[in-house]
């Protein structure tokens, strides 16, 4: 059996007017959908867990926001509306703007059944672009036996790494300090942060 938060309640006394139905309306869809679900609150915002989160939805002063946990899975047709900065359905400011209770309670029971399953949202981590190597580096990296080479083989985030170490030096001697350091330690195959790293 599920159960109902007191939490909950004080949010939705607390909510703007015009978003008390709106998030009203929501839990009894997101009850509906699945009778066992628990709330309460993260994020200081309420929201419904069964094996997991389902969903969370949020009261602001100028608009309310329901947002599905694996939306990815279940709202595949829909889209994310263009005017949704936290939600799936976009800036909610009447009942009216949410799909009817049966429609919502289905996709709480997809999320319950996702769930259920052990199925998660693949997040994909999009690699950084390279960053370009300043001439400075790269001209030092040349004298050193070696050097240039070992950078060339390190791993994209540790040439980031370095990039970022020398282009934000403030004064030009910082820089050809932090420069002279890189080259004896990328020489010898150390990353940056070589010091910090777990040694075997």
């Amino acid at each position: 059996m599920g159960s109902r938060d007191p939490r909950v309640d004080a949010y939705i006394a607390e909510a703007p007017a015009f978003a008390k139905p709106i998030l009203k309306h929501i839990r009894e869809a997101v009850h509906a959908g699945c009778p066992d679900v628990e709330e309460t609150i993260k994020w200081r915002m309420p929201t419904f867990e069964y094996k997991g989160i389902l969903c969370g939805m949020a009261g602001f002063k100028k608009h309310a926001a329901l947002g599905f946990w694996k939306s990815k899975l279940i709202l595949t047709k829909e889209g994310k509306p263009a005017d949704a900065s936290w939600g799936d359905f976009g800036r909610v400011t009447q009942v009216s703007q949410l799909p009817a209770k049966r429609v919502m309670a289905g996709y709480v029971r997809q999320a319950a059944a996702l769930n259920e399953q052990g199925i998660g949202v693949k997040r994909v981590k999009k690699p950084k672009p390279a960053l370009p190597v300043p001439a400075d580096l790269t001209s030092a990296l040349r004298r050193t036996s070696g050097a240039l080479a070992s950078f060339k083989n390190f791993p994209p985030g540790h040439r980031r790494e370095y990039v970022e170490w020398i282009t934000e030096a403030k004064t030009d001697a910082t820089r050809e300090r932090r420069i002279a350091t890189a080259v004896e330690w990328i020489a010898k195959g150390r990353s940056r942060s070589w010091k910090y790293e777990r040694r075997a």
